[in-house]
């Protein structure tokens, strides 16, 4: 791209915020030149748009779930017709749920 003539002019708006932004990204690059830095991210930048749906649902689920936890224990503590041992086994399990969906969230959030 080296001697190519740059004869397009390409022009976009941005707020103050967003120019601040784009400046200390640049700063942070070593990028001098506001021209260079915005070529370069237009040419080999790249934007992520992520689908949060799949992590909504399945945090949904786990609320209903947790909430179907408390029910159960709720009814042991009462009755004393649940087992203690089930309980707990179905408190782990939530609990491993919970902090694989954690795990994929922080994954996700990292990407951006």
């Amino acid at each position: 791209m080296d001697g190519e003539n740059r004869d397009i002019f390409l022009n976009f708006r941005v707020s103050a915020s967003e120019a601040e932004r784009i400046r200390k990204k640049m700063e942070e690059s070593g990028i001098a030149s506001m021209s260079a830095y915005l070529r370069k991210m237009a040419l080999d930048g790249y934007c992520v748009k992520l689908d949060y749906d799949y992590p909504k649902q399945i945090s949904s689920l786990l609320r209903r779930c947790s909430n179907n936890l408390n029910q159960y224990a709720k009814t042991a503590n009462t009755t004393g017709s649940i087992y203690a041992a089930d309980i707990q086994d179905l408190q782990e399990r939530l609990d491993e749920i919970w902090e694989n969906q954690k795990e994929s969230l922080k994954a996700l959030s990292e990407i951006l």
